[in-house]
């Protein structure tokens, strides 16, 4: 199957009893696809299930449904699973505790793109970051197509998904961990001491770091444009970022 972000059958669970059964299962599910106007009968008690778990349900045509199931029978319920399960905060917090590591944690706000998260999970994973969180809605989450995208690194890295990014920080900061977010107008990166307990916050493709995040990192670091476009891709960024935190928290010096 190749639907745009919906690339396997694996990621796709069809009608009403495969979904249900998925949700009493405790599968990790990304999201509901629910027909507009099935909102009755066995449809309703698969919402509820759905809200129970915090799982994000959209209403979409039943053409769309259709479409990504490529003839399957949905009666119009959809489920996309994860790839992955997803772990806690604390999960993430706790494997850094057992490598006597200061936490290294990359988050993400909005990164909607799942090439581009998939490409930041694999430069998390070879930099030596902790763990990633993701925010539940308005975001990509583990589909096959951000697993393809890491190249297998999603298997090795613990991924965290929250319903407020902005709680996690002030979590994160009250453990006592440094909180730096990545945006144009900051101080130039190279020039920040970066060790110890740290996260780094990545804001999304197009808008950035929203407001209220922006507003509660420590830091905010910057990286040099000298060309004429004004941006560069989240995850080049990301990668660029991480990296000096591990060059730093190597002790690694230029020659």
């Amino acid at each position: 199957m190749n639907n745009g972000n919906f690339e396997k059958s694996e990621d796709i669970i069809a009608g009403r009893n495969p979904v249900a059964e998925s949700l009493k299962s405790g599968r990790a599910i990304e999201r509901l696809l629910v027909s507009k106007g099935e909102m009755s009968g066995t449809a309703k008690v698969i919402i509820s299930m759905a809200k129970e778990r915090g799982i994000p349900i959209k209403e979409v045509d039943y053409k769309k449904l259709d479409f990504i199931c490529q003839g399957a029978n949905h009666q119009g319920i959809v489920a996309i699973a994860a790839v992955k399960e997803y772990v806690s905060v604390d999960d993430i917090l706790c494997s850094a505790e057992d490598k006597g590591e200061d936490p290294f944690i990359i988050i993400l706000d909005n990164i909607e793109d799942p090439h581009n998260l998939g490409a930041i999970i694999r430069t998390a994973e070879c930099a030596g970051a902790h763990g990633v969180i993701i925010p539940k809605r308005r975001a990509a989450g583990l589909t096959y197509s951000v697993g393809k995208a890491s190249a297998g690194a999603y298997e090795y890295m613990p991924v965290a998904r929250v319903t407020n990014i902005p709680d996690v920080i002030d979590k994160l900061k009250e453990m006592g961990l440094w909180i730096y977010g990545a945006d144009m107008n900051g101080e130039t990166y190279c020039s920040c001491g970066l060790k110890g307990s740290a996260a780094l916050v990545i804001g999304s493709e197009g808008k950035g770091l929203r407001k209220l995040v922006k507003e509660k990192c420590d830091v905010i670091l910057s990286l040099p444009l000298l060309g004429k476009i004004n941006s560069l891709n989240a995850s080049v960024a990301a990668g660029i970022l991480m990296y000096e935190f591990t060059r730093q928290r190597l002790n690694i010096k230029a020659k």
